[in-house]
């Protein structure tokens, strides 16, 4: 498949929303492509090419219909902006940007900014399309202004439910319906009250957020409240799981291995610096398994991978991580040496622990390839009768090292 393929955006304006430009090339399409809502805008006396609809599911359909039209003039009907949250990425990825002609629309999110005021750069999205709702609750921080993108009629109901369910109902929301069209309108309200059961789907919500008084603040970075964790003692503390994060150094993109997760903090956290970051928990307990999913989803990451079996066999076909966190089983045999070699040169290993046993294995390996071998103390005021005195938490050992930079 050698020819080009266009890719329009269009909006709830249809036809007349639409500049020459790419008028011109729907007119001139043999083939029209889209979904049913969009091919419906086209005039059917200025475009004649033939129209399809995408079957379901799409993406795997993509190189198919397009090679049973080969060397026909094909154009693609896109929501919007191709290239932000639609077709235009799944276009790419299954038969390359260099075959596409891209000729964009301003994009519902636009539309939106532009309507509310809100200066766009200082907003971020949040797409719900395929995605699991928990996926809102990580971007959710006081006085912070979101655009969310819903998935059907019921989305904003659903996202008023979750929102009180999870201590923000004091949050203003707005669904601002068919921007651009001559349907345009705006639902106003708060998660608390919110009267809607259904809107149009064709939608954008914008939310100003507010924390419930009694709603425990989680912030940004690293070293969430240890409250903010449902566990059975098996949980990596705060003050730790910060320093920890800090060796991991997670960059956006990445993937960890979180081996022995326990509750699961480490890679809910890894994942919460960047919502490109992935990380997959390995975990033999089936009971601690179901509470690290349950974790992920109430703190906004749903897309953690659990993988209950133990270390080193869990491991198995994994996909190659960047970095590898070791916070239990390190006395398993044959535990190092597989997460060695199935890192990457440059990649990033970190073990903790807490026992003589273990700490002598990384004493070994860290005289075997470098790297930082440390020890974490930290002690918490408590009362002592009538007055404070400090009570110490039991040290924490750490090995942190990146592979191919072994020499000290």
């Amino acid at each position: 498949m050698n020819g080009a393929i266009a890719v329009v955006g269009i909006g709830a304006d249809g036809w007349d929303g639409l500049p020459e430009s790419s008028r011109r090339v729907l007119r001139t399409a043999e083939v029209l492509i889209g979904a049913p809502r969009q091919l419906a805008l086209l005039p059917g006396d200025d475009c004649t090419g033939e129209r399809l609809t995408w079957p379901s599911p799409l993406r795997p359909a993509v190189p198919g219909l397009l090679a049973a039209h080969e060397g026909r003039a094909i154009a693609v009907l896109a929501s919007g902006d191709p290239s932000f949250h639609g077709i235009g990425r799944t276009l790419a990825e299954t038969v390359g940007a260099d075959r596409l002609r891209i000729h964009p629309h301003p994009s519902s999110v636009s539309y939106a900014a532009a309507r509310l005021g809100w200066p766009l750069e200082t907003v971020e999205t949040v797409s719900l399309v395929a995605r699991p709702l928990a996926a809102l609750s990580a971007a959710l921080h006081p006085g912070r202004r979101l655009l969310v993108l819903g998935e059907g009629p019921e989305t904003p109901a659903r996202v008023a439910a979750l929102l009180r369910e999870t201590g923000w109902g004091g949050t203003r929301i707005r669904v601002l319906e068919q921007l651009g069209g001559d349907r345009e309108r705006v639902l106003d309200g708060t998660a608390a009250d919110w009267p809607y059961e259904r809107t149009d789907a064709l939608h954008v919500l914008a939310l100003d957020c507010v924390r419930d008084p009694d709603t425990l603040r989680l912030g940004a970075v690293p070293g969430l409240p240890d409250e903010a964790y449902e566990h059975d003692g098996q949980l990596t503390k705060r003050f730790v799981r910060a320093a920890t994060l800090a060796a991991l150094a997670p960059a956006p993109g990445e993937l960890l291995w979180d081996i022995g997760g326990g509750s699961g903090s480490i890679g809910i956290e890894w994942m919460r610096t960047h919502r490109s970051c992935r990380a997959i928990a390995v975990e033999k307990s089936e009971e601690r398994a179901a509470r690290m999913t349950r974790n992920a989803d109430r703190l906004g990451v749903p897309g953690l991978r659990v993988v209950t079996a133990p270390a080193p066999q869990g491991l198995a076909g994994l996909p190659a991580p960047d970095a590898i966190f070791i916070g239990g089983g390190l006395t398993a045999p044959g535990l190092l040496d597989a997460c060695w070699d199935a890192l990457p040169t440059g990649g990033r290993l970190v073990a903790n622990t807490v026992t003589l046993e273990s700490e002598a294995l990384l004493a070994d390996r860290y005289r075997r390839h470098g790297g930082e071998l440390v020890r974490l103390a930290v002690a918490a005021a408590v009362p002592v009768g009538g007055f404070t005195g400090w009570r110490q938490a039991m040290p924490v050992t750490q090995w942190s090292v990146t592979k191919g930079s072994e020499e000290r």
